[in-house]
Parts: structure tokens; sequence; C-alpha cells
């Protein structure tokens, strides 16, 4: 009689899965490498009269309202020099361009004084308009790339200075907010301030930890 085939038992770390790989036909550009992914297990800070951020870390400032995160960051910050944001950038260089080219520049200008500050382990903050995911990732992937801390700060202010274009946005944030969901960007911390919590934070500072931390 033929002898009977053996069984051969496969163990789960040898079984093939299903990929969206496939070879590369010949001829077929390369595709780009797929992003690092940055997120990290983020923590919800508590507010407190007085932040500490680690020298050389990257914080975003967001608030619906564009006059009370540029009043904010230059209250608490205690170096206002670490500060950037595109209100600041355009009155800098407002008479220098063409009215038309403002915006573009201030951009340009933001993105090269955030990059060049990053590369030499220095604080960046910047005070960024609006609420877009895209924008807050550009920068966040930018200081992931120099291996600095990324932390979030929301400012909140009263339904009435919120634009109606912003509301849904805004609600979705606090909601990630305070799920501890902002660490899938990339933020370490981040921290939401409303109400009397606002005044109270007197100081952010970027000093390493007293050394009995």
């Amino acid at each position: 009689m033929p002898t009977p085939p053996r069984s051969v038992k496969i163990g789960e770390n040898e079984r093939g899965g299903w990929t969206s790989e496939r070879p590369r036909r010949p001829g077929e550009p390369e595709r780009p490498p797929r992003p690092p992914d940055v997120s990290v297990r983020g923590r919800v800070l508590a507010p407190s009269d007085r932040i500490r951020y680690a020298p050389g870390s990257l914080v975003i400032v967001l608030s619906a309202d564009p006059g009370t995160r540029e009043a904010f960051a230059a209250r608490v910050l205690e170096d206002v020099n670490v500060l950037l944001s595109m209100a600041r950038l355009r009155r800098l260089l407002a008479g220098r361009v063409a009215e038309e080219q403002l915006d573009e520049k201030a951009r340009q200008l933001l993105d090269a004084t955030a990059a060049k500050r990053l590369a030499a382990g220095q604080t960046v903050v910047i005070a960024l308009d609006g609420f877009d995911a895209a924008e807050r990732e550009r920068y966040v992937r930018l200081a992931h790339g120099y291996r600095r801390p990324r932390h979030l700060v929301f400012v909140e202010v009263g339904k009435d200075k919120v634009p109606e274009e912003d509301r849904t946005t805004v609600d979705a944030l606090r909601t990630a907010l305070d799920a501890g969901e902002l660490g899938q960007e990339g933020f370490v911390t981040s921290l939401r301030l409303g109400g009397r919590t606002v005044e109270e934070l007197k100081r952010i500072v970027f000093a390493p930890p007293p050394a009995d931390d």
C-alpha cells in the first residue's frame, strides 16, 4: 500500500497573509515610500497655573478667535521670541512685499523659520490659524523628523466667537482631545483651556524637569 501523505502543521507565524503589496511590473515607476508613523501614546494635561515643556519642543496653539489666540500666546510665554504666527509674520512683511503676495510669503517664512529652529534644537510655538488637521500634521511631521516633542494647547472661546464654518471642527477637536486621541496625530500631550482656566495659566516655560522629578 502507498504510504499516506504526512500532514504538516503550519504555525501561525508562518502562515502567509493577504497583502496589498504586489511585484512591480517592468517599467512601472517605484511607489513613493509611506510616510513614517508619528502616532504616540498621548497624555491629556490638567489645567495648571504653570506648564513646563522640554526645551526644543513644538507647541501648537489653537483657538477659534484669532485675537484670543495671539493674546494668550503672548501673555503666557516666558520668551515671546519663540512664537510664530501668520498674523505676526504678516505684520513683519507688510510694506516689504506686494499685498497680493503677503499670505504666501508669510507662509513660506513661517515654514522656513520653524524648520530652521527645529533643526537647531530650538523651541517653536506656532499660533496656528484654523483647525485643519492636515496643517497640524505638516508641522508635527517636521518636528518628528528632528525627534522633537510635540504638544497642543487648545484655548476655547465663547460660542459667539466661533465662526459658523468652524463649529463642527471645533467640537470634533474638543471631543478627540478629551478622549486622549490626539496622540494619534503625534502630540505627546494636549491641553484644553476654557473659562477661568485660561486666565489661571500664568506661564508656559521650556526647561528640563527638576533633578528630583
